[in-house]
């Protein structure tokens, strides 16, 4: 091979991308990266970092309500659409150049454009031809819209952020975690929102007591959600909005201002190169990598959501910094997510680590399950008939602790900390001689006692 322009080239400016980049030239190597986009990625873009701001900002419709049985007045609150998304780009486009900044810093060779694989050691970007010993896609991945007639007139994840006017009445589609962000997003800022999905409960994958606890509340705060439900067709309607027709012998339709597709993400492969040198992928393009995350092609690796694995930050954060140790470190290093944990910021939020009941179950045959509903202090005074749910799966043999789930304000702060507990191995009798720190909901969790012991049939 003839001599290489840098050792590592990195085609995506992502979280796993500029990890990878940044702890790759801490060990010495030289190393580039070409971001087509703005720097920062799914995350600080368009994705968890301007979701959890507009989170933020839906919340206060219910906290002016609920401060009023604190004995405080609270005029009438008005929210101005454009000063939040003014807000919010201020603080996307202060992040991103931090991430660019830090590239510099880390003494990383910074792209901009549309980077492009041409055989396993030759990339291709704004025209100029670059040799690379490895490259590293971490491009991530993009919200999949499927094929309905009038599906030109909905809007993805992408553009919810930069609307130029907030929607009163809006049909999200999906019933993942981003479909039930945006809806509490839209609800708490005001819209009237329904929520359709097509399955028999919403976020398959959860805990089936996660979700359905969920959705009681989203249908508590006065959101239409409809299951078992799929579209037909959207059609602009004579009024300006939009006609949505459900599928069905009854060919139901509603009028809304906005439709929201939140029906998945796929993989950023197209364009790059991949398939005609060779690089295996998936059946939904998704790059095909071991636990290394290398790919077919020795001198090719993928990390992140691009790999079509677990669609985290965190994890593309990890896996990119593993894949830097394992190149130019002492080791080959691989990413360790056996106990990772999620967060759905939903309204009320949710935080999970560990096995789902039905997943426990399967591995392990016997478990016992602790779990409580409960209203939490503040709403005694608020009035607000919101209730938490804190849930235990324990393996009934060893008494090791496999999951811990959680709906309800502050839960993902919560099972942070419990994540790491989950993670040494620690057994219910470790959460029972732990001392309760009262009052709070988290202290649930070290006072559970009522148990139901479950055996798969």
């Amino acid at each position: 091979m003839s001599a290489c322009d840098y050792q590592l080239f990195v085609i995506g400016g992502g979280s796993g991308g500029v990890r990878a980049a940044r702890i790759a030239a801490s060990l010495g190597a030289r190393v580039a990266i070409a971001e087509s986009d703005r720097y920062g990625g799914t995350c600080v873009i368009r994705g968890c970092v301007p979701k959890k701001l507009l989170v933020y900002a839906a919340h206060f419709s219910e906290d002016f309500a609920d401060a009023q049985g604190f004995g405080w007045t609270v005029p009438e609150a008005h929210l101005s659409w454009s000063k939040l998304i003014e807000a919010k780009n201020k603080e996307i486009g202060r992040l991103s150049a931090i991430y660019a900044k830090n590239l510099n810093g880390s003494q990383v060779t910074v792209m901009h454009g549309k980077a492009r694989v041409l055989d396993a050691h030759t990339v291709e970007v704004n025209g100029q031809r670059i040799r690379a010993e490895h490259i590293l896609v971490a491009t991530g991945g993009k919200p999949f819209v499927p094929d309905v007639p009038g599906i030109e007139h909905a809007i993805t994840s992408n553009e919810a952020f930069e609307l130029p006017e907030l929607p009163q009445r809006v049909l999200v589609v999906g019933g993942g975690y981003i479909a039930v962000e945006f809806a509490g997003i839209f609800k708490g800022l005001g819209s009237q929102v329904t929520l359709s999905y097509r399955g028999e409960q919403i976020l398959r994958g959860f805990d089936d007591d996660v979700r359905a606890h969920l959705h009681d509340e989203l249908v508590k705060k006065g959101m239409t959600v409809r299951l078992h439900d799929e579209v037909a067709r959207i059609d602009k309607s004579s009024q300006g909005g939009l006609l949505v027709t459900f599928a069905g012998a009854a060919a139901e339709s509603i009028e809304v201002d906005a439709v929201m597709y939140a029906t998945g993400r796929v993989p950023n492969t197209k364009g790059l190169g991949l398939e005609e040198v060779g690089v295996a992928l998936d059946s939904d393009d998704g790059v095909l990598v071991n636990a290394l995350g290398q790919t077919n092609i020795p001198s090719i690796h993928a990390v992140g959501d691009v790999t079509h694995r677990i669609a985290l930050t965190p994890v593309a954060i990890r896996e990119g910094a593993a894949l830097a140790q394992t190149l130019f470190g002492a080791k080959p290093v691989s990413a360790d997510l056996t106990t990772v944990p999620t967060a759905v910021f939903s309204q009320p939020p949710i935080g999970t680590v560990g096995l789902t009941e039905t997943q426990a179950l399967v591995q392990y045959g016997e478990i016992d399950i602790y779990s409580a509903r409960f209203r939490s202090m503040r709403h005694t005074l608020s009035g607000r008939e919101e209730r938490t749910l804190v849930k235990l799966i324990v393996d009934t043999a060893s008494q090791r602790v496999l999951g811990a789930h959680m709906v309800g304000s502050d839960a993902p702060e919560i099972i942070q900390g419990l994540a790491i507990a989950i993670r040494m191995g620690a057994r219910k009798d470790d959460f029972d001689a732990t001392v309760a720190l009262h009052p709070s909901a988290a202290e649930e969790f070290v006072t559970l006692r009522d148990k139901i012991t479950r055996k798969k049939t």
